[in-house]
């Protein structure tokens, strides 16, 4: 579909467009990554899932960002776009938002561990230069939430967990302070309202950007594209856990035979049927409102 607005970026999941000078278009497709690779089955409805989820998330933390004098980047969404000449049928995946100076790293918080995180600390006991105590499992609470940020990889890459002292390096010391505070104050919040809603926030990644000298948090927001999220009623440490992200596609691609490396198959009917229920549940269960 055409827009009246020049493309600027694609991502794996997002095409980003110029409108005017200072502002961005971000419009989610339904497409879905794993691995590092794209995946040739769209998941339907994720792209209008992850954009409401951010909307959401935006309004519920911008107590938060306001506390440690940052802001967010939307504008607007939804019917809102309407006059700004995007399609009906391309608002409900579509956010508008400032144009930013984005910082060179991504913004990981982690109260659990899992996935990668596991696999560091039980190698080493810790989380590159984070220590963690002894006789932690996969799915583990940790005593205290705690900052793991990572380098911000091209799409196609993998992203690279690095240590505060190479944050430092890329933004400077009172910014990278800056960043690792905001980052736990606001993944404090959302395991806050996630857990209010019977699902464990176990981890996310955040994205900022700069504006008149202020942080801005960017991009998706405690999305299942972003973070772990588990039901908390079946939480058990010692195993991975049951989650409402894509998961479920990783977990099928480890088993179809895929050698990462030759193009990606094709998802069965059933495996993107389950996908999208559980982007689904992910928005009604954390905002309480029912998916349209």
């Amino acid at each position: 579909m055409t827009l009246p607005f020049d493309l600027v970026a694609r991502g794996k999941v997002r095409e980003v467009y110029a409108v005017g000078d200072d502002r961005l278009l971000l419009v989610a497709s339904d497409r879905v990554s794993a691995y590092d690779s794209v995946l040739p089955t769209l998941i339907p409805d994720k792209g209008r899932v992850l954009t409401a989820l951010s909307v959401w998330w935006f309004e519920q933390l911008a107590p938060v960002l306001a506390e440690h004098g940052a802001e967010h980047h939307l504008l607007a969404a939804g019917d809102e776009l309407l006059a700004s000449g995007v399609p009906a049928e391309l608002a409900g995946r579509s956010m508008l938002v400032r144009r930013l100076e984005m910082l060179p790293v991504e913004c990981v918080a982690r109260g659990f561990l899992s996935g990668s995180g596991t696999v560091e600390y039980q190698r080493t006991g810790a989380i590159v230069d984070v220590p963690l105590p002894a006789g932690l499992v996969e799915g583990s609470r940790l005593p205290e939430p705690v900052f793991t940020p990572s380098t911000k990889a091209e799409v196609g890459e993998h992203d690279e967990a690095i240590g505060f002292a190479q944050v430092v390096e890329a933004v400077g010391a009172d910014r990278a302070e800056a960043l690792r505070s905001l980052t736990l104050a606001l993944y404090r919040r959302g395991a806050e309202i996630a857990e209010q809603a019977g699902i464990v926030l176990a981890d996310t990644k955040f994205e900022f950007g700069t504006a008149a000298d202020r942080l801005v948090l960017a991009d998706e927001v405690l999305t299942p594209d972003s973070s772990r999220f588990w039901p908390a009623m079946t939480w058990s440490p010692g195993a991975p856990q049951p989650s409402f992200d894509k998961q479920y596609v990783r977990d099928w691609l480890t088993t179809s035979g895929w050698d990462r490396v030759s193009p990606p198959p094709e998802l069965p009917e059933d495996v993107v049927a389950a996908t999208r229920d559980r982007y689904v549940k992910a928005y009604e269960q954390l905002t309480g409102l029912p998916w349209r």
